[in-house]
């Protein structure tokens, strides 16, 4: 296998990437979150994966980024109608641009990254990848996901572990998680049944590196 030399990134550019990561905006967040979009499409697929879509189910993505993946979601069932709420309005503007064609079926909201603005037991599946480093109070967010999930419905959260994130120039400001963290918060919450997936693969960092990624998908039940 070829390696080729990366540029190692300046502290600015580190806390411009950080920042980003977490809101991306304006054209260099367009750019970044196009990068996300790759790095992260295996975690991205794996989630889908788990939340085995049925035909006509209700999905809600949170922190969708640019949406990339919007199609091969929707591939998994017939009819199914997808929300994604996004903080970043150019992440809620480019997904509506790269995703034109799936507008009957697919829709992009802004919210504060705390409350879900829709009504109780609203969704049949709930998703979300690489997004817990940003809750600020990730009790209280879990409890708006389990109130918005149906009686009999999944929410599927996938994150990469504590391990590997602390090991990468980018993430100081980021909470950083493991199993047991995560089994943590839920049992402060109203969620009682959780399902562990943990995988693993070797990507190319954000910072330019190759390294092995070490990942859990969660499957959380009422």
């Amino acid at each position: 296998m070829c390696s080729k030399k990366t540029k190692k990134m300046t502290e600015q550019e580190l806390k411009i990437l950080a920042k980003n990561l977490a809101n991306p905006e304006g054209e260099i967040g367009k750019d970044i979150a196009k990068m996300m979009n790759e790095t992260n499409i295996s975690m991205t697929k794996e989630t889908i994966k788990a939340l085995l879509l049925l035909d006509n189910e209700t999905v809600l993505e949170l922190g969708h980024g640019n949406a990339g993946h919007l199609s091969y979601l929707l591939d998994f069932a017939e009819n199914i109608n997808y929300t994604g709420l996004e903080i970043s309005e150019t992440m809620k503007t480019e997904a509506g641009t790269i995703n034109q064609k799936y507008l009957s079926q697919a829709q992009f909201q802004l919210y504060d990254g705390k409350n879900i603005p829709f009504g109780n037991e609203s969704f049949d599946k709930i998703m979300t990848v690489n997004t817990i480093y940003f809750w600020e109070n990730p009790v209280d967010f879990l409890n708006e996901i389990y109130r918005v999930l149906k009686e009999h419905g999944s929410f599927v959260l996938t994150f990469a572990d504590k391990d590997f994130m602390k090991t990468l120039p980018f993430t100081s400001d980021f909470k950083l998680y493991n199993y047991e963290d995560i089994e943590l918060l839920i049992s402060q919450t109203n969620f009682k049944r959780m399902i562990k997936s943990h995988k693993e693969e070797f990507i190319t960092s954000k910072s330019g590196e190759s390294v092995k990624r070490e990942y859990k998908v969660l499957t959380i039940k009422k």
